[in-house]
């Protein structure tokens, strides 16, 4: 069994998975969550100060939903985003679409086994990868 204290209010818990809060504290953070939802989705053109003050929640509890992609801004939203790489003004995340792709690219590259750029025809060419038969 794993117990641990709540970040929050401090309290004995039994911890499972996720952040290190209570499930009270939890609860009362997804009805934050949905407060702030419904807030940004009825004034659209609304800051992140005026949310945090309207909603009673901190700006960087809503910075971290916005980061976690747990809510989208519209277009003409006043909450401004920008990319982590480029400083392009994005929605949501950490990073624009453009950056993201470039960060796929290039995992995918780094992993991507040493050998596999050069031809099949090439690699069975050598002398050292033919099999070879002992006469007995």
């Amino acid at each position: 069994m794993n117990v641990r204290n709540c970040r929050k209010c401090g309290r004995i818990f039994n911890y499972v998975v996720g952040p290190h809060i209570c499930p009270a504290c939890r609860e009362a953070m997804e009805e934050d969550f949905q407060r702030v939802k419904a807030y940004i989705g009825e004034h659209p053109g609304a800051t992140v100060t005026q949310v945090a003050e309207e909603c009673e929640v901190e700006v960087a509890q809503i910075h971290q939903w916005l980061r976690e992609e747990r809510l989208n801004l519209t277009e003409g939203s006043g909450i401004v985003l920008q990319c982590e790489t480029c400083g392009k003004p994005i929605t949501c995340g950490r990073y624009c679409d453009e950056c993201k792709h470039k960060l796929t690219m290039g995992l995918k590259n780094a992993v991507a086994p040493a050998h596999a750029d050069k031809p099949v025809e090439e690699r069975h060419k050598r002398e050292s990868d033919k099999m070879r038969f002992l006469n007995k």
